[in-house]
């Protein structure tokens, strides 16, 4: 007992702490050091938060679906627990990308919110994966919740690709990828240099959010099982 509880106790994780020092030396070089927008002006500067944001709430859900499904094939817990730890975090990246998205947004487009594709789609996208949350705290036994979350998981995960072609599919505000798109990059160099650094310093903060929790996954789950519960 006594180890499991020094397990569950805080501890320094050298690995986030210089996870979010390179997403701060991102945002640094991003406010600093790279060019402001001709059109969008400083707002602009918004973007290299907004889309690396997304791009890791896209790649979290994914990893939940990938996860969820070799569950169901392996029925192995500790899938189950990764696929928790990552959608919750992927949760908290997603709700950077829509508050940023409207303070970008405000001073571009004139409003804080468009209920176009890629907004309405996302939101929706924000909604899965918050009940994937509650479904998991509604659900006692452990072997069900699993399954369900599984499932909700993999189909919640079939949005990112409706979400990215959405620009295309739909007449929208909001603008054609200029990065993940057929041919080269639309932006300056020096501008496409902070975005890659930037898509880098957030994975990596990604990563470390996921080694936590997923750690407090496990300890919660070996707790569980030294008291008879059910994790």
């Amino acid at each position: 007992m006594s180890r499991t509880r020094a397990e569950i106790a805080p501890v320094f994780d050298w690995f986030l702490v210089a996870a979010c020092a390179a997403v701060a030396g991102t945002l640094v070089r991003a406010i600093a050091f790279t060019p402001i927008e001709m059109r969008q002006g400083p707002a602009q500067k918004i973007f290299y938060i907004h889309a690396p944001a997304a791009w890791v709430a896209f790649l979290a859900f994914g990893l939940v679906a990938i996860a969820g499904l070799l569950y169901l094939w392996l029925r192995d817990p500790r899938l189950d627990r990764f696929a928790e730890s990552s959608a919750e975090v992927g949760v908290v990246f997603t709700t950077v990308v829509l508050v940023t998205g409207p303070l970008w947004g405000r001073p571009v487009w004139g409003t804080w919110w468009t209920w176009d594709a890629r907004l309405t789609l996302t939101l929706f996208l924000w909604f899965v994966y918050a009940g994937y949350l509650v479904l998991r705290g509604a659900i006692d036994n452990q072997e069900q919740r699993a399954r369900y979350s599984a499932v909700l998981g993999a189909l919640g995960a079939l949005l990112i690709p409706f979400i990215h072609l959405s620009v295309y599919l739909f007449r929208t505000l909001h603008p054609q990828p200029i990065v993940m798109k057929p041919g080269a990059p639309s932006l300056p160099d020096e501008m496409l240099v902070t975005l890659l650094i930037a898509f880098s310093s957030f994975t990596l903060l990604y990563v470390a959010l996921l080694r936590a929790r997923y750690r407090l996954a496990e300890a919660r789950s070996a707790l569980a099982y030294q008291e008879g519960g059910d994790a």
